[in-house]
């Protein structure tokens, strides 16, 4: 998109040859930025209101950094790139300062966004070893701008060790339930709560388990209303979302 589309767009708007609406309506269907591998795309922050996050995995570092570099040039303040490793992380370093969590596998280049959230959202794992995909909906759900709450290892082994953060989880505005296994921690969660709660189900667990299938089975037939689900190990997404709904 050229300076002098918005120039036209600004000038007509500022005649009143057309209203504020059709003015955004027109900025929000400009797409993106080819540089041959990828299509950049500017504009998703202002139709979805998060910009385009990276997902480093199957990308060479030089395609990585080529795309973090058109981002910073087109003013992005915060660039999420998940899946990636620490060696690729320690190569983006070389030429961006940038934060990487290696439980999650993001890494971060820019500040947080400020809270933007009407409450809390609450981060619950059924075991530590489902920690990674947490950790991704976490640190996804924080770079937007949310408070997030982590209540880790409380699954239902032992219910007691969640029944304990009653408070946290009743309070909540979004809660994200990560479990592998059977995957029964989103039921018991969305027997409990007034508000969305995100299923995420992960490849953990022994070989019933199906590297995940048993858990997502499981909880797309939960019993709990105003449970949903994401995909196998999808951490981000569930972050993603729980983000647009604590912001609206």
């Amino acid at each position: 998109m050229g300076d002098q589309f918005i120039e036209d767009i600004l000038n007509k708007l500022q005649n009143g040859e057309i209203t504020r609406e059709k003015a955004l309506l027109k900025l929000k269907k400009q797409p993106f930025e080819d540089i041959g591998f990828a299509k950049i795309d500017h504009h998703r922050k202002l139709r979805q209101g998060y910009p385009e996050v990276i997902y480093g995995a199957g990308k060479t570092v030089e395609q990585i950094i080529e795309i973090i570099s058109v981002m910073i040039n087109n003013q992005e303040k915060v660039i999420l790139i998940t899946r990636i490793g620490q060696e690729v992380a320690d190569q983006i370093r070389e030429k961006y300062q940038i934060q990487y969590d290696p439980m999650s596998r993001i890494g971060i280049i820019g500040a947080f966004q400020s809270n933007r959230g009407h409450g809390s959202i609450v981060v619950v794992s059924g075991g530590t070893s489902d920690m990674p995909v947490a950790e991704e909906a976490a640190i996804t759900a924080e770079a937007f701008g949310n408070h997030v709450i982590r209540l880790y290892d409380v699954g239902v082994a032992g219910l007691h060790r969640l029944l304990a953060h009653l408070d946290e989880i009743m309070s909540a505005k979004v809660i994200i339930a990560v479990a592998g296994m059977e995957g029964a921690i989103a039921s018991v969660v969305g027997g409990l709560v007034d508000c969305p709660v995100i299923a995420v189900p992960t490849s953990v667990g022994y070989g019933a388990s199906f590297n995940g299938l048993a858990a997502l089975l499981s909880m797309l037939n939960s019993c709990a209303s105003g449970v949903c689900v994401v995909n196998i190990d999808n951490g981000f997404g569930a972050g993603y979302t729980a983000s647009m709904i604590n912001q609206r």
